[in-house]
């Protein structure tokens, strides 16, 4: 199943059922995010909106997901005038972009991406000078242990098609392309840290 039509899919029940990812990233972005100062944010992979709730009220937000029924749930959400939602392809031409930006978020997206540098290269050409990029994914650790994206539907258990990117490859993509690292930080289930990692948070700023 094709990421945009399991998103679609997965919309209906993305808030209600169960899911420690989802629910960690969410923790992992407000505290990575917590002492850094930004207006204007672009925030990639919305989702239903669980983050773009707490960044409109840090800054304006323009928030790109896939999936139109992902989007449907965050609009009805969120009743702010400054944010403005976008169904895009990350993959294709960034044509969703009208200004700059001083943040950049991906939460739980990229693990959707095949191609990091593309990503990396299109963040640098709407970004300020001094700009952060926060990147908050499914720690590849979980993901070699076969756990990836997927839920539940009367039919049977869907996946949503995933590629692990090890975390040399996102440091090493970052600094090609400009960016110093600030934080490195893993998030544990119920913070043991006897478990492998659920999350892995990134914080990159463009010198």
């Amino acid at each position: 199943m094709n990421t945009e039509e399991a998103y679609n899919i997965w919309a209906q029940q993305y808030d209600s059922n169960e899911n420690k990812t989802r629910d960690l990233e969410a923790v992992a972005l407000r505290e990575t995010l917590d002492a850094v100062a930004f207006n204007d944010c672009l925030e990639i992979g919305c989702g239903t909106g669980k983050n773009t709730q707490w960044l409109v009220t840090r800054s304006y937000v323009t928030a790109i997901d896939l999936s139109e029924k992902m989007l449907a749930v965050a609009k009805e959400k969120i009743n702010s005038d400054k944010a403005i939602f976008i169904q895009a392809d990350i993959s294709n031409n960034w044509n969703f972009t009208e200004s700059s930006y001083d943040l950049v978020t991906f939460s739980l997206v990229l693990e959707h991406i095949e191609n990091l540098e593309y990503i990396f290269r299109k963040v640098t050409s709407v970004i300020r000078p001094g700009a952060y990029v926060y990147i908050g994914e499914l720690h590849p650790f979980k993901q070699y242990t076969g756990t990836k994206a997927r839920f539940d539907t009367a039919s049977g258990r869907q996946e949503v098609v995933c590629y692990t990117h090890h975390l040399s490859e996102f440091t090493g993509t970052a600094k090609k392309y400009g960016f110093e690292i600030e934080v490195v930080k893993e998030y544990f289930d119920n913070d043991d840290k006897t478990q492998i990692p659920r999350i892995l948070s990134i914080l990159l700023q463009k010198k």
